[in-house]
């Protein structure tokens, strides 16, 4: 895949190398091992996917996604979503709202105002200024995408409730770290911040205590 560095390989040898120097990242390793790489297909339907993600668990928005594709399928086009109904919509699992972010996408695409086939040879501010342009895609979804779809190294998505606990774990605070002290904690991690948000889900899963994770407000 164009774009992506992050593999488990490259995800191993990224926390290897923080290790070295961060006692709180060797001990997550040594708590729950390493994290392994996680990929999305790069385009429009993957964008359609991270919408359906907003404020859902994982488990529930890969059941809604199926339920949308045997609308259509796996490689539909925005012209093919145009034929779908509404209300066909919300059966499948998207509420009102998301039926509005997947129209606005659709229509984005088919006007040629965004290009996802472009995105490798954009910068990570680039991309997130073209993914945030489209209604219902913010800063978390963007983040996503630089993760999951082009596998960008230096990703720090502190909007996700799910990487701010578990950074607050790894680190042993006694309360949740909020957005804006995330991102300051984050710092020290440039330019790796994408593998130890990889760390932080992963230890976030294996803790006793789940929550619900976070998405774009």
């Amino acid at each position: 895949m164009a774009n992506f560095v992050l593999s488990t390989q490259e995800i191993k040898d990224s926390l290897t190398t923080l290790a070295k120097t961060d006692t709180h990242i060797a001990a997550a390793i040594e708590s729950v091992g390493f994290p392994t790489e996680r990929v999305s297909p790069q385009g429009f339907n993957n964008l359609l996917r991270v919408i359906v993600g907003q404020q859902l668990s994982v488990t529930a928005a890969a059941a809604i996604w199926g339920r949308i594709q045997e609308l259509s399928s796996a490689e539909a086009t925005p012209s093919d979503y145009a034929i779908i109904s509404d209300e066909a919509l919300k059966t499948a699992g998207l509420s009102r709202q998301k039926v509005t972010y997947f129209r606005s996408l659709c229509d984005t695409v088919l006007s040629g105002d965004l290009n996802t086939e472009a995105f490798p040879d954009m910068s990570d501010g680039e991309v997130i200024k073209a993914i945030t342009a489209v209604k219902g895609l913010g800063v978390w979804s963007a983040h996503m995408y630089l993760m999951f779809s082009l596998g960008r190294a230096d990703v720090w998505p502190v909007g996700d409730l799910a990487v701010r606990v578990g950074v607050g774990r790894i680190l042993g605070l006694t309360d949740r770290p909020n957005e804006k002290q995330t991102q300051s904690l984050g710092k020290k991690w440039a330019p790796h911040r994408s593998v130890v948000a990889l760390l932080a889900w992963h230890f976030y899963s294996n803790a006793p205590f789940q929550e619900t994770e976070n998405t774009d407000k």
